[in-house]
């Protein structure tokens, strides 16, 4: 998973990289595995709850689609086993889910989107300049229309992903990408030497935090809250506009997040994928208090 492999690789982000690109991933069985089977047969890449039912979450991995049961049970729900590299829930409408990535056969697969639960994907647009492979995608809260992908610099689509456009650059070494809950112009990018924020669309960077350290997650809820990992540090949470950052992750271990996923309905309750340092094993975890404590998922 390009996206997500730190390119400095000291200490815990040498760890991080290294889980990310795990060995094995061989091809997943479609039905009949729990979410620890499936860790150990592909990348996770994407996580969202299902916007159907929200005791169920969607894990976009190399391999496909699938859906998490509290259980703990994994099914196959995609039709086919395409790398779904980018993968993005709609933040309002609660039917649409969007992805990018690669077709099994090879190649990019452009900007998808999914109305049947992520069975089945049509390409809404190549991107610009040529079928893209977005690793970072964020749907803004703001105006769900506007979407961002990180593919050659920081791409933008201002009609719902029909059409797509270069907005800049973007930031240096970029991880992932997470758009406010009031502004469509603004952006966060955790990047490999810190967390940054946009106000114009992508165009200029700015830091939002001091710190100088691995940012592998930025998420940002409906209701403005804004989520990080700081490599080193461990879960940052703040409230736009004020970014009066607090540390939090009790229980992670020293685990790394990135991926998270946040209940829209009930926004102290997340989901996240994690990775833990040394070993390079990828599981998940769950916070019913808004990521100030956490536990493994499904529960032991």
């Amino acid at each position: 998973m390009v996206s997500k492999c730190l390119t400095r690789k000291s200490g815990l982000a040498a760890a991080v990289c290294g889980a990310l690109l795990l060995a094995g991933s061989a091809p997943a069985q479609a039905q009949g595995l729990t979410v620890a089977e499936l860790a150990k047969r592909t990348h996770f890449h994407g996580l969202a709850v299902d916007p159907a039912r929200s005791d169920r979450l969607l894990l976009a991995t190399h391999h496909g689609l699938f859906a998490l049961e509290r259980d703990g049970s994994a099914r196959q729900v995609s039709k086919g086993g395409d790398d779904y590299m980018g993968f993005s829930a709609h933040p309002k409408d609660g039917v649409t889910l969007y992805s990018s990535g690669h077709p099994s056969s090879g190649g990019n697969l452009g900007f998808l989107v999914s109305t049947d639960g992520g069975q089945s994907w049509t390409q809404l647009s190549a991107g610009a300049n040529g079928a893209a492979d977005f690793h970072a995608m964020t749907v803004s809260p703001a105006d769900p229309s506007r979407i961002y992908g990180t593919y050659h610099g920081l791409q933008v689509s201002r009609d719902g992903g029909k059409s797509w456009e270069v907005a800049g650059p973007g930031p240096e070494e970029a991880i992932d990408i997470a758009a406010s809950a009031h502004d469509p112009d603004l952006l966060y990018a955790g990047t490999n030497t810190g967390l940054m924020r946009s106000t114009d669309g992508g165009r200029s960077w700015e830091r939002a935090h001091p710190a100088e350290a691995p940012v592998p997650l930025v998420a940002v809820g409906n209701d403005g809250t804004v989520f990080a990992h700081l490599v080193g540090t461990g879960l940052l949470r703040a409230r736009e506009p004020e970014l009066d950052w607090e540390t939090l992750g009790a229980g992670l271990d020293g685990q790394v997040l990135i991926h998270l996923a946040i209940d829209p309905k009930d926004p102290s309750r997340l989901y996240a994928v994690a990775v833990e340092p040394g070993s390079h094993r990828q599981s998940l975890v769950a916070s019913s208090d808004g990521g100030a404590s956490w536990s493994s998922f499904p529960a032991d």
